[in-house]
Parts: structure tokens; C-alpha cells; sequence
């Protein structure tokens, strides 16, 4: 089983959410194209199901890892082992599906925003975390939450675009996950110029 120190060799995340599969392909691959590696597909209803498939498959032919987002069931967990997810995200800490995705050898990643989220991800054994929402908390939520929590792997999640991802990585935030980013042409050469910088 890979880990999200091997999963995010970079600073930036593709989220790809309620997209038809050749459009979900075709962003993945703009993102790996930027140099962005590690892509989530999320997987709130079975709509989207075709999607993550598709993404995977793609992520296959590149050798680039595609995980599932969403995941907040073993019903999801076991949609995201059958598609062939590398790892698994969430929007909130759930002990059992911390201890499931472990149990099929999925990395996962939860959401938290408080300390005692943080405390219980870690007495979990997590060391990489999803901030979220990560622009409603702010920068200074970073820099306040690795302050007590040295050691900590913080993706930050929600409202994050290629203006405003720097000063969360400049806060303390390992990666930013970026989602409408990609779509949005205006916003490309600032994102493969953030890739670059932080490789």
C-alpha cells in the first residue's frame, strides 16, 4: 500500500466533482499535464461511479494515482476498491472508515477543522489530513494548528484556487486541492507555475 507521502509527490490535488466521464478524463489529464499527479474523483452519488472508473483507467495508462472522494460509507469504500481506487478522501473524520480503508490497504484522507478532530486522526494513526473548508478556516487555521501539532500533513480543501492556494502552502499546508481551477483557462499558467515552484 502506497502512502500520501508517495501519492502527493506535489503540492496540488485535482478534485473532479459531478463531471460525465470524458470530461472528467479530459481534466486529469489537463492536470497531469501541469504536473499535477495525484487526481480525486468524488463519489457522493452513483452518477458518479462512471467517472471515478473512467479517471482510474486513465490513471492507469499514466501511472498516475486516482482516488476516490466522498467516501463517507463502506457501501463508497467498496465502490472505490472496485474501481480501483489508489485512495480514498472524505469530508469529515469517521473512525470506521478510517479502520475499513485500512483493512483494503486504501490510504485515507479525512477532513477535520478542529483540534479535537485533528487529535482523534492522529490517535487513529493518520498522519495526513484534509482541511475542510479550507478557505472558510484560513490561513491562520494553519499556522495556529501546526503550531501544537508539529508533525502534521494538512491538505487544504474548499475553496481553493490558483490565487489564493500560495498563501496556504505559504501557511503551512503540504498540498492544495484545487477543483473549477482547472476548468477555468484564466487560472492554468498560475497553477503549472505553483506546480513548478513547489516540485
Amino acid at each position: 500500500m502506497e502512502s500520501f507521502d508517495e501519492l502527493f509527490s506535489g503540492p496540488v490535488m485535482a478534485i473532479l466533482r459531478g463531471m460525465d466521464p470524458q470530461r472528467t478524463v479530459e481534466l486529469a489529464e489537463r492536470a497531469w499535464d501541469l504536473g499535477i499527479d495525484a487526481v480525486e474523483v468524488p463519489i457522493e452519488t452513483p452518477r458518479a461511479e462512471p467517472s471515478l472508473r473512467a479517471a482510474v483507467r486513465a490513471g492507469v495508462r499514466c501511472g498516475r494515482p486516482v482516488g476516490a472522494g466522498t467516501v463517507v460509507s463502506a457501501e463508497h469504500l467498496d465502490v472505490a476498491r472496485q474501481a480501483g481506487a489508489a485512495f480514498t478522501v472524505a469530508p469529515g473524520l469517521d473512525p470506521e472508515v478510517v479502520r475499513l480503508s485500512a483493512e483494503l490497504g486504501l490510504p485515507h484522507l479525512p477532513g477535520v477543522a478542529t483540534a479535537g478532530e485533528i487529535q482523534h486522526g492522529l490517535r487513529l494513526g493518520l498522519t495526513w489530513l484534509k482541511a475542510f473548508p479550507a478557505a472558510e478556516l484560513g490561513t491562520g487555521w494553519f499556522r495556529a494548528m501546526l503550531g501544537p501539532f508539529p508533525g502534521l500533513r494538512l491538505v487544504a480543501t474548499g475553496g481553493m484556487t490558483a490565487r489564493n492556494a500560495p498563501g496556504f502552502l505559504d501557511a503551512g499546508a503540504r498540498v492544495v486541492a484545487v477543483g473549477s481551477a482547472l476548468a477555468d483557462p484564466a487560472q492554468l499558467p498560475a497553477l503549472s507555475e505553483l506546480v513548478q515552484e513547489q516540485k
